[in-house]
């Protein structure tokens, strides 16, 4: 009995110890993904309440830098490099920091992204981009802090930040003309010698039809301007072996194995050294 009431109480103790409570956050993290014409805009941030607060000129202050939500960072991502104000802005994630005033904020995206709030120590080379915000007095109040995107058209798309009866508005634009006219040329032009061998390769190591991957790693070859696409070579030369073109293949591979040893690849050099030795042994 007394062994069962040591185990009991070692097993209510384990538990105590490793059990956890869970209860709303005050304020909760939220995550928005919006597609802007090709580009992916991705928002993740944590929604404070105004619970009777007094939010700017009280809580955020005035002409001070703000985290721009609670908690962790405000982040936001750009799938391409984007526009905004008139100022270039890379692709990647960004922390939101903003410094509210009366009439405008201005707003900051900021390299480092690992921060509780604002950093420790603020560094200006970390800023990748500052630009400023419309402010609109809204004729009702939000009682949670909110960003959304909005007016979403092909080139573009507004960021609003909306709290109390605030909201900072910022647009942004997209590179949408521009990867569409790529994508227009590119399929227009026709497949590319990448997208000839690639599909050789697979009819090849797939065993589809080896002498539509002959075809289409020759026509790969004729796009490829020079002769030192030895990885193309090598390709050629294994399907002309699984057709029983041993003088084509020999041939082939001791092109690839020049090219191979020009460009100092020693993988592909000894890829080619073993096939000539086993094809030219039978």
């Amino acid at each position: 009995m007394k062994k069962l009431i040591l185990f009991l109480s070692i097993g209510m103790f384990i538990f105590g110890a490793t059990a956890q409570i869970q209860a709303p956050q005050p304020s909760p993290l939220t995550k928005v993904e919006q597609k802007v014409g090709l580009t992916d805009v991705t928002l993740e941030y944590s929604r404070p309440g105004m619970k009777d607060r007094e939010i700017f000129g009280g809580l955020v202050p005035y002409g001070e830098v703000w985290r721009t939500g609670a908690n962790e960072n405000t982040k936001i991502t750009f799938s391409d490099d984007v526009e905004i104000g008139g100022k270039p802005l890379k692709k990647g994630t960004y922390a939101l920091y903003t410094k509210p005033g009366e009439k405008s904020w201005e707003v900051m995206f900021y390299t480092d992204t690992n921060n509780w709030g604002n950093p420790e120590e603020w560094d200006e080379s970390k800023v990748a981009l500052t630009t400023t915000a419309e402010v609109t007095e809204l004729p009702f109040e939000m009682e949670t802090f909110t960003i959304f995107l909005d007016d979403l058209q092909n080139d573009g798309a507004v960021l609003n930040i909306v709290w109390a009866n605030t909201a900072a508005t910022l647009p942004f634009n997209v590179p949408t003309d521009t990867k569409t006219m790529a994508s227009i040329v590119k399929v227009m032009n026709g497949p590319t010698a990448n997208d000839y061998f690639a599909a050789g390769t697979y009819y090849h190591e797939s065993g589809k039809d080896n002498k539509k991957a002959l075809e289409w790693v020759n026509k790969a070859m004729e796009m490829q301007e020079g002769d030192d696409a030895f990885w193309m070579l090598r390709r050629k030369a294994l399907i002309e072996s699984d057709l029983g073109m041993k003088a084509e293949a020999i041939a082939t591979a001791k092109r690839s194995l020049a090219a191979a040893e020009k460009a100092n690849n020693a993988d592909y050099v000894k890829m080619n050294q073993d096939s000539l030795k086993e094809w030219e042994a039978n």
